[in-house]
């Protein structure tokens, strides 16, 4: 028999880990991760949103801090910032410089406690720096010493009871970073008015 007349390997019960799961399909995951995007990106608050905006928009240096998948999505953020022409530093590269009075720092953490991401915010808040805050808890520890939040309405890394996520570790909430940075780049853009054609002559050249 050919390799071209093999049967498709078809998602059973039985080639799953452990095997007492029942196969989800594809497409019913995919339906539960967009419903729960469309339904958290709806609960973000246009005021925070515009404020956000107004703060990265004014701010002389952005520097981003993040760990984990959050740290992962404001990385993808940094690079659309700097296709806008704004100054950014990704917090922990080596040539990151010193945070001063007026940066701006964007710190994402769902549950406002990671140790890191919460030093980085207290360092920055001290050397006179604005704190932009994107978590599901705006009465944590990184809430608290932001200057402006952008809060998430979904589930933390050790919610694992389903009622805000079905998904796994966080997962919703570190989608929702990206898809809220891009939203924010995306406004950001036609508020300045530049064509792709302008943004893109920024992208790297030394890939």
């Amino acid at each position: 028999m050919s390799s071209s007349s093999l049967p498709e390997p078809s998602l059973t019960a039985s080639t799953l880990t452990p095997p007492t799961r029942t196969a989800l399909p594809f497409l019913a995951s995919q339906e539960i991760i967009l419903n729960e995007l469309t339904d958290t990106l709806a609960q973000i608050s246009q005021a925070q949103a515009n404020a956000a905006i107004h703060a990265i928009l004014n701010a002389p240096r952005i520097f981003l801090t993040g760990a984990g998948r959050s740290g992962l999505a404001l990385k993808m953020a940094a690079m659309r910032l700097m296709h806008l022409g704004l100054t950014v530093h990704v917090a922990g590269e080596i040539t990151t410089p010193a945070i001063t009075t007026g940066d701006l720092l964007i710190a994402a953490s769902g549950s406002g406690t990671t140790p890191g991401v919460v030093l980085a915010a207290v360092t920055a808040s001290k050397a006179g720096a604005n704190i932009l805050a994107i978590t599901t808890a705006p009465a944590s520890p990184l809430g608290t010493v932001a200057t402006n939040l952008l809060v998430i309405p979904a589930a933390t890394k050790q919610d694992d009871s389903a009622i805000k996520s079905q998904q796994y570790a966080g997962a919703l909430f570190e989608q929702s970073v990206l898809l809220l940075t891009d939203a924010l780049f995306q406004t950001m853009w036609h508020l300045r008015g530049e064509n792709a054609a302008q943004l893109w002559k920024r992208h790297a050249n030394l890939e």
